[in-house]
């Protein structure tokens, strides 16, 4: 069928229906899916696509075109019905949802479909993603796309709305729409609110968001609500729509215990809907074509530091902050969301000297992850901040980013016990477990300054999740500033044809383990040493060599035993090789407060504690 312009309420009823139906049926074809949320909000994207939303499906990195979010990301049979209204797929194609090899999955992905901005389906995610799209479109892009998100009125109970709500409504971002799909049932009953459309209304008001409450499915009252949103200037807009869940079908419209189901009678269902349809809509074209961002290019002069100087040694914390603003110089595409702690993290040295390309995020772990993602869906290369410990909020965005296929920098900072006296609160001593599960990850803990500046520049280059981490105290400048660093490789810091066993370290414990090995070496016991800056991927080469020719591996870290630096020396023997001899040193108690030096020692990961297990382990006749 030829492509049509919707023009009266009458024709955009019959594409809701149209939606309705074909959401019917995919869940049907699939025995599985979410078809009553979908009915519920067909209507507000009937007259989104056919009214208001530009873009050219044929073109989707078109820069021009608004962005749209399926926050609610169960409802993904309404998404795919929309795009077979548009063209983008087809009758026989909407009838693989859910099956092996589809592009239709359960939940929407980029890596599947090149509409989808995000992943969805973890609730509570697509409205902070939109902040950083629309953060993007406003300080960055400066082109007239305005992006709209879809929620439902379940995940509002989720914080990381209402941490998204406050950052928009804050940064006035009037390019933004929120559409919520009021229709009173989540998965297991009524949600907290219910039809009040006021309460949701008081609090999105409270925030500085321009509100709209409409019947979600008069579609007339919903073309005006997107016609007030997109001429509101300076608040974003939150359309509140009431809605019923599985309208349109009277054996399951607003009828409890029936979420995440396909309809009992399919074919019955869609009698009542009035039967298939195959209307096509003509999705309005974006208003500006120009290139979405130029990327300025300029030679890169990272900062330098000579082996042995400072005296006083370099925090890598201090080298990041550094190496990130020299980036920053020589690319233009970087961007640099903090959490409120850029004097800390030293991203404020990038934010002097790039203040439009630096996003003060504050104190919302989950809307600075995802305000990354948000600017990295853009084509930006976010290096995004905080304590290391911090990061651990936001984990469930960084675990979706990964579904995403999306490329974020994260760094840091305050990483273990090294941090001193502010005690276990501040100190990240999981975040090494946490990011080398994430799928894809790359995890990387340098040791000094030069390292630092080297793993920060490689990271832009790098797809998927890279994690960074920094340390707090000042460390000896141990690399000249022309060493390179690979990812995925290791230094050996010390060896020799007469080692008894192998060090490895990482970060902080990279001197501690150099001062042990000068110790055990004045007694006649060589040591290699391996600074492990690559946790994730390892340098199994080295490693493995190291089993052979040391026979015994002793791995030091500054974080829990579970999932850290011992565990990634283990992958570097996961193809089926003989598991060497392997004895970790860990923080194994919780800490208290304690200086530096202190919580080393009581953490049993210092210089003496090293040089001490060596000590044992040949008095044992474990180390020959």
């Amino acid at each position: 069928m030829d492509t049509v312009e919707l023009a009266r309420p009458t024709e955009l009823a019959e594409l809701g229906q149209q939606l309705r139906v074909d959401s019917v049926r995919a869940a049907a074809a699939a025995g599985s899916g979410h078809p009553t949320s979908s009915m519920s909000a067909a209507d507000l994207v009937a007259v989104l696509f056919a009214h208001h939303l530009r873009y050219d499906f044929d073109r989707p990195a078109h820069p021009g075109n608004d962005r749209f979010v399926l926050s609610k990301g169960h409802a993904s049979p309404l998404l795919y019905a929309a795009y077979k209204a548009a063209g983008a797929v087809d009758d026989a194609e909407l009838l693989t949802f859910r099956k092996l090899g589809s592009r239709l999955e359960g939940h929407p992905t980029p890596r599947r479909l090149p509409w989808v901005e995000t992943a969805t389906g973890s609730l509570g995610q697509g409205l902070p993603v939109g902040v950083g799209i629309a953060l993007a479109g406003k300080r960055l892009d400066h082109v007239g796309y305005r992006v709209w998100v879809l929620c439902g009125d379940s995940e509002l109970a989720e914080g990381s709305v209402w941490e998204a709500a406050e950052h928009a409504g804050h940064e006035h971002l009037d390019n933004l729409t929120a559409i919520v799909d009021v229709n009173r049932l989540g998965q297991r009953g009524p949600t907290r609110h219910g039809h009040d459309l006021a309460a949701y209304a008081r609090r999105f008001q409270a925030f500085g968001w321009h509100t709209v409450e409409i019947d979600g499915h008069d579609v007339a009252a919903v073309d005006r609500a997107y016609g007030e949103a997109s001429s509101t200037k300076g608040q974003p807009t939150v359309i509140l729509a009431r809605t019923l869940k599985g309208r349109g079908v009277e054996s399951v419209e607003n009828r409890e215990g029936l979420h995440g189901k396909p309809l009992p009678d399919a074919d019955e269902a869609i009698e009542e809907l009035g039967g298939i349809r195959d209307l096509r809509i003509r999705v309005h074209e974006p208003i500006d074509a120009r290139m979405l961002h130029s990327v300025p290019t300029g030679h890169l002069d990272l900062p330098r530091w000579e082996k042995g100087d400072p005296e006083e040694g370099v925090a890598t914390r201090d080298a990041y902050g550094q190496a990130l603003a020299a980036l920053g110089t020589a690319r233009g595409d970087v961007v640099a969301p903090d959490g409120e702690v850029s004097d800390s993290t030293r991203a404020e040295i990038f934010a002097k000297e790039h203040p439009d390309r630096f996003f003060e995020c504050y104190i919302a772990e989950q809307q600075l992850v995802a305000a990354a993602v948000g600017l990295a869906s853009r084509g930006w290369v976010p290096y995004a901040s905080t304590f290391a410990a911090f990061l651990t909020r936001a984990h469930d965005f960084v675990r979706m980013a990964a579904v995403s296929g999306v490329g974020i920098n994260l760094v840091g900072s305050h990483a273990g016990v090294a941090i001193g006296p502010d005690g276990p609160s501040q100190m990240g001593l999981e975040d090494l477990a946490m990011f080398r599960a994430v799928h894809g990850s790359t995890v990387l803990y340098p040791c000094d300054a030069n390292q630092t500046a080297r793993l920060v520049t490689a990271m832009a280059g790098l797809d998927g999740v890279r994690y960074l981490r920094t340390s707090r105290g000042a460390g000896p400048v141990l690399y000249g500033p022309d060493e390179e660093f690979p990812v995925g490789g290791s230094k050996v810091l010390r060896s020799t044809d007469r080692d008894r066993l192998t060090i490895v370290a990482a970060g902080v414990t990279v001197p501690e383990a150099l001062t042990a090995a000068d110790a055990l070496d004045g007694e006649g016991i060589a040591v290699r040493v391996v600074d492990l800056y690559s946790v994730k991927p390892v340098d199994r080469a080295t490693l493995r060599r190291a089993a052979v020719e040391t026979g015994l591996l002793l791995t030091v870290e500054d974080h829990h035993e579970q999932g850290g630096l011992g565990d990634a020396v283990l992958d570097a023997f996961l193809d089926g090789r003989p598991v060497p001899r392997l004895v970790r040193l860990a923080v194994e108690a919780m800490p208290g407060s304690a200086s530096p030096a202190e919580q080393l020692r009581a953490a049993g990961i210092d210089a003496e504690s090293i040089a001490a297990s060596a000590r044992l382990l040949v008095e044992q006749g474990i180390v020959p």
